[in-house]
Parts: structure tokens; sequence; C-alpha cells
């Protein structure tokens, strides 16, 4: 059996996608990068774009899930409350095209692909690579982030199934 997972680290001026087809129960990257806003635009266009662009990624990489990283509240309430809008749209852009989704803490995601939750971006990225068999990095960190929520995904999936969870 084959299971598309799309991952997508959500953010209003860059939000990575990436996705890991299982076959076999081997993890290959697909198709990844990122969705770049431009912060002199107004933020609805930003968020209008960002629908526009996460549901054609949708729509043309056909994931059976969609993975988001779960917003958790940190200093910059500015920052947090952006990435919730961004987070909004693409949910309403998984609801549209009818895509299941489910999401992870940066935490839960660090656990299952580099065994630290205090794992650096850095770490994450070398473990993304290793695990997908990439021969090259992403060119961004957040298509990198994606990468490892698919995976995490994956990992979690396969953990439910041996415990009965």
């Amino acid at each position: 059996m084959t299971l598309r997972v799309l991952g997508i680290d959500p953010g209003i001026t860059n939000t990575g996608y990436g996705l890991v087809i299982e076959e076999s129960g081997r993890p290959i990257a697909g198709p990844h990068g990122a969705i770049k806003t431009s912060s002199s635009e107004d933020m609805s266009d930003r968020l209008d774009k960002l629908y526009r662009e996460v549901s054609r990624v949708i729509a043309e990489l056909e994931p059976d899930v969609v993975v988001l990283e779960q917003l958790f509240f940190n200093t910059n309430q500015k920052t947090a409350i952006a990435v919730g809008q961004a987070r909004g749209v693409i949910l309403l852009a998984c609801r549209h095209s009818g895509a299941q989704w489910a999401e992870y803490t940066p935490l839960q995601v660090k656990m299952a692909v580099v065994g630290n939750g205090n794992a650096k971006k850095e770490q994450v990225a070398y473990m993304v690579c290793a695990l997908l068999g990439m021969k090259e990095r992403p060119k961004t960190l957040h298509a990198c982030d994606a990468l490892a929520m698919a995976l995490c995904h994956l990992q979690s999936r396969r953990m439910r199934e041996l415990t009965g969870t």
C-alpha cells in the first residue's frame, strides 16, 4: 500500500511543504518547497495567496493526509497571531479540497525524527535527509520542517498500528 503524506510548516512569510510517499514501508521524498508572501503586501492578500497556493499544492500532489504543525504560544504574540491566521487558511484549503488532516507539536516532530525534543533545525534537516535518502538538503528549512512533519505522521501511524491505539 502506498501512503502520500503532505507536511505543511505554516507561516505567513514562508510556508514550507513537503510530500513523503511511503511505499512498502519505506519513505521517499516527493516534491517540496516553500510558498512565500511579501511583508509589503496587505495581510488579506497574503492570506489569499497562501490559500490559493496551498489549494494548488494539495490538488497537484493528491495527498492521503495533510499534516500541520500545531500552533504553540511563544513570546512574540504578533508572530503567533500571523501563524494562527496562516493555519486557518491552510485548514480551510484542506476542508475545501476534502483532504484529511492531522497535527503535531514541534516537540513530537523532533522526537519522531531526531529522538531529541530539543533538536536544532539543522539536526532535523540532517535527519530528514538521512531518513529520506536525499543527497541534497531542501533549499529551505521550512521545506525540511514540512518533510519532518510528514515523517512524524508516518512514525506515529506505525506506532498506533503496533499498539492498537
